[in-house]
């Protein structure tokens, strides 16, 4: 075919103009992209050293500051009283100064009104006690912005005041404001949050990569300049050039055959792309396999048709027992009237019904439901379902009420229900009602039974999540479900929101074959932390049998605790909501307030209990919260039930974000030396909240700060122990937290005492 009205030997000089073309346009681009690399390279020295000359202004402040504060006219004039004096020995050859403030040791004024105080300016002075020296930050004071330092002053080993200074930000910020940017973009960045910004601030979402740290902060200087033209890169766009240049040559070289046709002048077809086998990343994005059908499975556990009222499966969170043992079928039913009863008080018409994976799970919830019919109650069932997904349906599905029918992490022989009606966990006064009801027969009995409709909400929870949540790099991740019901929906959610998943005993088996579904237990994750190390893995990610707690393991093998996973949390929400409550339980590390206060938030110390815990969220409009057990509670973009499944995409999108490993953003997060939870037996079922109300009564703990919202917990500044009573097992349950392995073997000696003087017959762990 010959192309109409050009002369054919005249193609080959029309193809080499346009491969001299082309050429030109590479060698141009490469130009550019050239230049484009010269100047990210040059942001990049740039970046290192304005980070350089930020520690320097932040360490010579410090370090003014320390000689101050040694100053023999400083303490001279603080014994005396003399604020003015110290003042002026302050000020004196310090220029820019805003602000002089003396507060006293115990902060008690401070903590009167935070808000007004300053949740930064008391973290500040609370890590300068800690650290017991001169300390520095960015925090929000006197209106916007400031660059501030605190430090104790001390005489003779007694702390008699702490200092505050207040200076303009441009005291901080000054070489970034002074660097010329050119056409890039420079940051001083806290968190999210940009200190100070100058350039095209149109790049600012593309120059995390390659933050540097301001050493002794938590400061980052961050830097982008505009992407190149061309994502080839430079050498390969002058590679072609060449390519190009050579084509034209030969085209120019070639004898002017007669009847020559274009095709052979313009570029080739290309190669048909030849089939390749899946790789593990993608065999690892495609969804789960169907786990077993309940139908099947329930045929194996055991139908028990007498009644078991017995009191001790209602418990201070929720409802648990031994099947066939504490708890069967009919008590199921009974249960359920109850619930219904409750809810038909409250005029609350229906409720959602969810089940975890355990063999007896179809026939609990079946009697369940039978129950919640007979009182009249309109019932949702939405299947096999971890605990956080029945709790989104009550949302989803504007029921108000459900029940998750789940042993949560007990042993196989378990199963038990956690209750919400009209959006209140049941708890304490409120499931003892429950057994009341049920012993005294003041059971609601509906004239016409309630109606059953069946629903699948698994598809509403992925896509409400990944709608909200895609992280911004991607992470390979293992997930050990534990053959728990989280194994039906964590892995597809976590691809989703678009990490790469390897799977670990996430089939669903109630039978839980291959190890206990518990995270907290340093043993369940043994196979956890091997997978993740021979795969390479960023992160192992572990869940409780129905899915609301969260555990994680580092590719180094460390198990981070729920405490410091809470800390990353908790300031994660604080960017975006300065000042929010954040809640945690008495067994948390004593970093985890200071923390939350160096951020910005008002932290509050609660008892341990989702249930105690959800309700205080309520009552104090807390933006989140966490348990040491690994329950973690967000308000702020979702509902504020427990969601481990949830959790776990939070902390992705968290990590994703920023340039450092896993391992290197825990490692910059406050860790002492700690024990794990301890337990010591008792006698009998209420014989440890017996011992709780003695110990309380007697012991004696010198220089702590004591709470006893739930147990006993002394503070002191270096470190913590506690004692509570367990509300689910006849056990007292400790834990201890230190600065290092002296203080912590000196608060156990000291715990050690007290226990034993209320009875010398108790059998220790420590």
């Amino acid at each position: 075919m010959k192309l109409s009205g050009v002369p054919a030997l005249k193609l080959p000089l029309l193809g080499a103009v346009l491969a001299l073309l082309a050429a030109g346009w590479f060698g141009w681009m490469g130009w550019l992209t050239a230049s484009s690399e010269n100047a990210a390279a040059q942001a990049g020295l740039a970046r290192a050293q304005l980070a350089e000359t930020l520690m320097a202004k932040v360490q010579a402040e410090r370090s003014r500051l320390d000689a101050v504060r040694e100053r023999i006219a400083l303490t001279t004039a603080l014994r005396r009283g003399d604020r003015v004096a110290a003042e002026q020995v302050v000020n004196s050859g310090w220029e820019g100064l805003e602000v002089v403030e003396w507060h006293d040791v115990g902060l008690d004024a401070a903590y009167a009104d935070a808000a007004k105080f300053g949740y930064g300016k008391l973290g500040l002075l609370e890590e300068a006690l800690d650290q017991n020296g001169a300390v520095a930050a960015v925090i929000l004071d006197g209106g916007g912005p400031r660059f501030a330092l605190a430090a104790p002053v001390s005489d003779a080993g007694r702390v008699l005041t702490l200092v505050y200074l207040r200076m303009p930000l441009e005291t901080l910020t000054a070489p970034i404001n002074q660097h010329d940017p050119g056409p890039g973009y420079y940051a001083l960045r806290l968190g999210r949050h940009n200190v100070v910004e100058i350039g095209d601030t149109g790049l600012s979402g593309a120059a995390e990569q390659g933050a540097v740290r301001v050493p002794g902060t938590t400061m980052r200087v961050v830097s982008t300049v505009p992407p190149p033209p061309s994502n080839l890169g430079a050498f390969p766009n002058f590679l072609l050039a060449a390519l190009c240049l050579v084509v034209a040559f030969a085209l120019l070289m070639l004898p002017r055959l007669k009847g020559l046709r274009l095709q052979r002048v313009a570029t080739e077809e290309p190669a048909a792309v030849t089939a390749h086998e899946p790789t593990l990343a993608e065999l690892a994005a495609q969804p789960p396999p169907e786990p077993a059908k309940p139908v099947a499975r329930a045929d194996t556990a055991p139908v028990v048709v007498r009644a078991m009222l017995d009191r001790g499966i209602f418990r201070a969170y929720d409802i648990r027992g031994i099947v066939g043992k504490t708890l069967d079928a009919e008590t199921a039913r009974l249960i359920g009237q109850a619930i219904g009863t409750v809810m038909h008080k409250q005029d609350a018409k229906t409720i959602v019904v969810g089940r975890d994976g355990r063999l007896s799970s179809p026939q609990m919830a079946a009697a369940l439901i039978e129950g919640l019919q007979a009182a009249g109650r309109d019932v949702i069932d939405i299947g096999e379902a971890p605990t956080p997904v029945t709790y989104f349906a009550a949302y989803q599905l504007r029921a108000g009420s459900c029940v998750s029918v789940t042993g949560s992490h007990n042993p196989p022989d378990y199963n038990g229900f956690k209750i919400v009606v009209e959006g209140e966990t049941l708890a304490g006064d409120a499931i003892q009602d429950l057994y009341e009801r049920i012993a005294e027969n003041k059971l609601h009995a509906a004239r016409d039974p309630g109606l059953v409709t069946r629903r699948d909400v698994a598809d509403d929870y992925v896509q409400r999540i990944a709608g909200d949540i895609q992280i911004e790099r991607r992470l390979r991740v293992v997930i050990d479900c534990g053959n728990g019901i989280a194994g039906a929906i964590a892995p597809r959610l976590l691809t989703e929101i678009g990490a790469d998943v390897e799977e670990l005993y996430c089939e669903v088996d109630g039978t839980f074959p291959n190890h206990h579904p518990d995270p907290s237990e340093p043993d369940n994750l043994h196979d956890l932390i091997q997978v993740v190390k021979r795969t390479g893995a960023d992160l192992g990610l572990a869940f409780d049998g129905d899915g609301d707690r969260l555990g994680v393991v580092t590719r180094d093998g460390e198990m981070i605790f729920p405490d410091r996973l809470l800390m990353l949390f908790a300031a994660d929400v604080l960017e975006r909501n300065p000042g929010a409550c954040v809640i945690y339980d008495v067994k948390c590390t004593g970093h985890l307030a200071m923390h939350i206060l160096r951020h910005g938030g008002s932290p509050l110390m609660w008892k341990t209990g989702h249930s105690l815990i959800k309700a205080k969220m309520r009552e104090t409009e807390a933006e989140l919260a966490g348990e040491m057990s690994g329950h973690f509670f967000f308000r702020e973009r979702w509902y504020g039930f427990d969601d481990g499944i949830y959790a776990a995409a939070r902390l992705l999108e968290i990590l994703s974000s920023r340039p450092e490993t896993p391992q290197e953003i825990f490692d910059t997060l406050p860790k002492g030396v700690s024990t794990p939870e301890l337990k010591i037996p008792m006698a009998e079922e209420g014989a440890q909240y017996d011992f709780i109300d003695r110990f309380l009564s007697v012991a004696k703990f010198d220089g702590a700060r004591i709470a006893t919202i739930d147990g006993l917990r002394a503070d002191w500044p270096d470190g913590w122990g506690l004692v509570r009573a367990s509300n689910t097992t006849p056990v007292l349950v400790l834990r201890f937290d230190a600065r290092d392995g002296d203080a912590l073997e000196r608060i156990k000696s000291a715990f050690r005492e007290q226990l034993l003087a209320v009875d010398p017959e108790l059998q220790l762990p420590f």
